[in-house]
């Protein structure tokens, strides 16, 4: 698949810089130090997100590319974005499929911090094949290249990118009122830049679409959608929460597509470049939508349990930490009958553990 004309301009590279700094900065803005203290609050939750983001993702991403039997270079792409860490759009989605958004804005935290370590290990592990294929095109090319994953751009660009994260932060510190404009700012600035792109690239290569072969457009939606079933089903296996289980399923399945595109921008030259942008451009479309049905589907069937939840809440705040809610027999589906109130607060907890 040739690309005569380049993907972005240097108008829609210099907004897309704009969109990852805001997005990121909008992210740190959102953050506090007792955000971090939420890992240790919810270390299960944690490891099973860790596990599905850094251990399922990267496999799935790479068995795609296999089994569709993509390009090398759109084999690379695909397994980089499934090396990614979460985005934090997954936190405004968990907040409306009636999900766990502490649990979800610490996995965003803690996979972002991961990446710098996992994302370099996972690339050399599951592109070493690709990386073999796409040099020996190039030679049969004549140009004498040989093609080597830039780790160290691309631990440079996951650094960049965390800069802003830390700046959001210090302004949170400083006024929260500042930072909550800033935040809101942010995602609206960034929903506005990527409509602008997608409608741009779609509009100027409409062509490009029709050429694109299918195995590419079912990488680009598959890798998101089992994502989201098997992350619900790892948290599901390990019997945490239902909240917990649609966080961790919408945390898996969506992957931070900006910081995929400074990585490509800074990290690859033509013509591997152009591939691996217009996978990620195609994965940063379908994801959401595919996004937006799920959450639809985790909003309409959690909205028992989350009433549940917010209820033993609200016991709490009222009556202490110690009070633990209890519902008549039967009341409460199957689905939760073991873990009643749903609530992380001591008693809670103690009567949890009795349940079991």
């Amino acid at each position: 698949m040739e690309f005569t004309t380049q993907l972005l301009y240097p108008i829609d590279q210099v907004l897309l810089a704009v969109m990852i700094f805001s997005i990121m900065f909008g992210m740190g803005a959102s953050l506090t130090i007792d955000d971090f203290k939420t890992v240790m609050r919810y270390p299960r939750g944690i490891l099973i997100g860790f596990l599905s983001q850094f251990g399922l993702m990267p496999f799935f991403a790479y068995g795609l590319a296999v089994f569709l039997n993509l390009p090398p270079a759109y084999a690379i792409s695909i397994i980089l974005i499934g090396c990614l860490p979460g985005g934090t759009t997954s936190n405004m989605f968990a907040y409306f499929a009636r999900g766990s958004v502490a649990l979800s804005i610490a996995m965003t935290t803690a996979s972002t911090i991961m990446a710098l370590i996992m994302m370099p290990i996972l690339l050399e592990l599951y592109t070493a094949e690709f990386t073999a294929a796409l040099t020996s095109e190039l030679q049969l090319a004549g140009t004498g290249a040989e093609f080597v994953i830039p780790t160290g751009n691309i631990i440079t660009s996951l650094v960049l990118v965390l800069v802003p994260v830390a700046m959001g932060m210090f302004l949170r510190a400083k006024s929260q009122v500042w930072a909550k404009t800033a935040e809101d700012t942010a995602g609206f600035m960034g929903i506005i830049v990527i409509i602008y792109l997608i409608g741009t690239a779609f509009a100027r290569h409409s062509g490009l679409m029709l050429q694109t072969p299918i195995e590419i457009y079912i990488a680009a939606v598959c890798v998101g959608l089992l994502g989201f079933l098997f992350g619900f089903w790892m948290s599901r296996l390990f019997r945490l929460s239902p909240i917990f289980q649609r966080a961790i399923s919408l945390e898996t399945g969506i992957q931070n597509g900006p910081i995929a595109f400074a990585i490509i921008l800074l990290s690859f030259a033509e013509p591997v470049q152009s591939q691996m942008l217009w996978l990620a451009i195609l994965y940063s479309t379908f994801i959401v939508i595919t996004s937006s049905f799920i959450t639809l589907y985790y909003r309409r069937v959690g909205k028992f349990d989350y009433e549940i939840y917010k209820n033993t809440t609200i016991h709490n705040r009222l009556f202490g930490d110690e009070y633990v809610s209890h519902y008549p027999d039967g009341f409460l589906p199957k689905r939760i009958e073991h873990d009643p109130s749903q609530g992380f607060t001591p008693g809670q907890v103690r009567e949890k553990k009795q349940a079991l």
